[in-house]
């Protein structure tokens, strides 16, 4: 017999009924059963909002791991794309200091290079001051007078070897014409017939060596 139950228990034959004492069953009362009611009530709601609670909760869940994927792609997006605009700023950046570092190389080689043959005007300069060059001269008048073989040939000497004019003639028996052309020292010949030039001139060895000189290690410069 549970508590509450309306059943009836046999009846005692030595006195009146009394259900509590015949039975040994206590009986709700009706506040008794609101109470019990209300309190499987408010499990059931409980229980039932726990649910809800964690079907939210779930959801949410899901919705942030949603959120911090989409924000981690792109953030890997992001940084792979500065990276590589980085790169390509820095390879700019290289590519524009490698082009100036070679304008300065240039621009400094051409500023030595030209210096370095001012100093070799200067020495070609003293040289012609010296007694062997007019021994030069002549080594060059008889050597240009043998590829002749006896062909017709004028033979031009520099306007600053004037003076040396007599002294050539006699030691080639060569006839030498001054050239109205400075070629800073030297001789040049030509050979009509052939139409030859014989060119022992000092300016255009001077100018072919300029044109063929590279500093080592570094750029050409004209």
């Amino acid at each position: 017999m549970f508590p509450g139950d309306s059943r009836l228990c046999r009846r005692s034959w030595h006195g009146p009924f009394i259900p509590e004492l015949e039975c040994g069953v206590t009986y709700l009362t009706i506040d008794d059963k609101i109470s019990h009611l209300q309190e499987a009530a408010m499990e059931e709601a409980r229980a039932e909002g726990n649910g809800i609670i964690k079907q939210h909760e779930d959801a949410l869940l899901g919705v942030f791991e949603q959120h911090r994927a989409e924000m981690l792609r792109q953030s890997e997006t992001r940084v792979k794309t500065e990276r590589v605009g980085a790169e390509q700023q820095l390879n700019m950046a290289m590519s524009k200091a490698q082009l100036e570092l070679k304008r300065e190389l240039s621009k400094t080689q051409k500023e030595l290079k030209a210096a370095l043959f001012d100093e070799v005007r200067e020495v070609v300069r003293e040289y012609m001051k010296s007694e062997d060059y007019p021994r030069l001269l002549v080594a060059y008048i008889e050597k240009a007078a043998k590829f002749a073989n006896g062909a017709p040939m004028t033979i031009y000497i520099n306007p600053s070897d004037e003076d040396k004019k007599a002294y050539l003639e006699e030691h080639t028996g060569m006839a030498l014409t001054v050239s109205k052309e400075d070629f800073i020292g030297g001789v040049r010949a030509v050979i009509q017939e052939k139409n030859i030039l014989i060119d022992h001139a000092f300016k255009g060895a001077i100018e072919n060596e300029y044109r063929k000189f590279m500093f080592k290690g570094g750029v050409q410069v004209g």
